[in-house]
């Protein structure tokens, strides 16, 4: 973990599969001392500016951000995009093309559970979400609710995760999709948590597609692995940045706000970044290693 926690750049909201709203998420932030918090929900940006406007009040200074979510080779790769330009036509058209297959998505998920004779209906579903972005989570939250899963944990390991008789796929964008939106639109793109899905060992590949950074400290990583990624960012010179993956303790057990982040310098290097136009589109020449 990072010797002195000041920012946590990686906090979800009621935007997309959190429990707290934004302006919930920026004052919890500024209770427990923090300066600066990342906002950085599913395919969707709808949660930046109600963050803001809570940061104005607190005083805690908002990193813009956007989680998506890619696949390699039927692994679930996850991008972080800080700062892309929210004024986009190209980010919003496709943001809202990925959370409609989400929503398709659900639809198919409810189906299977109603042969397995679950009823639910895809409505309660996006109902229990009150953001733009629904998912998975919500599906859980309802299957809690009538007493089929005890925890968010088990209805996944029960009926919605890979390979479980509920689970269904949906269309994803590649690493490398990925990783050219937050490019394209400004953004720094920055590998979520590769410790989770041991992608270690691809990081140098995605660098020669434009990747900037390594979300190095995470509250799944072990130290370990934070070791290992410390030294590949430090070869490649990425920036390393550090979140919680906060969603709530009843979403996400164990993640709490602040236990895991960076120091304010890694916000103003990420701020700089994308300021200075090394957030913009690049060729593998000029951004990959070495």
């Amino acid at each position: 973990m990072a010797a002195e926690v000041q920012a946590d750049l990686h906090c979800h909201t009621t935007a997309s599969d959190g429990l707290f709203a934004p302006g919930d998420v920026v004052r919890l932030a500024a209770r427990i001392g923090l300066r600066a918090v990342g906002i950085t929900d599913h395919d969707t940006i709808a949660g930046w500016e109600e963050a803001e406007t809570a940061g104005e009040t607190t005083g805690v200074e908002i990193v813009r951000g956007i989680e998506l979510s890619t696949e390699w080779r039927g692994r679930d790769v996850h991008i972080l995009g800080y700062e892309p330009a929210g004024g986009s036509a190209l980010l919003r058209e496709r943001l809202a093309s990925l959370r409609l297959g989400r929503e398709e998505r659900i639809k198919k998920i409810v189906d299977r559970l109603s042969r397995l004779g679950i009823p639910i209906e895809p409505e309660e579903v996006f109902g229990v979400a009150t953001g733009e972005s629904v998912g998975r989570p919500h599906v859980a939250q309802i299957l809690m609710a009538r007493g089929y899963a005890g925890s968010i944990g088990e209805a996944f390991e029960r009926y919605l995760g890979r390979g479980a008789p509920g689970y269904v796929p949906r269309p994803k964008l590649t690493p490398e999709e990925g990783i050219d939106l937050i490019r394209a639109t400004g953004g720094v793109a920055v590998l979520a948590h590769p410790g989770v899905g041991g992608l270690a060992g691809r990081i140098p590949f995605w660098v020669s597609a434009g990747l900037q950074g390594v979300e190095v400290y995470h509250s799944e990583h072990t130290a370990a692995e934070e070791k290992t990624l410390s030294k590949i960012a430090r070869d490649l010179n990425l920036i390393m940045t550090g979140g919680s993956d906060f969603h709530g303790e009843e979403r996400k057990p164990g993640a709490k706000i602040g236990g895991w982040g960076v120091s304010m310098a890694v916000v103003r290097q990420i701020k700089e970044t994308a300021r200075t136009g090394e957030g913009s589109r690049c060729t593998a020449k000029r951004c990959g290693p070495g």
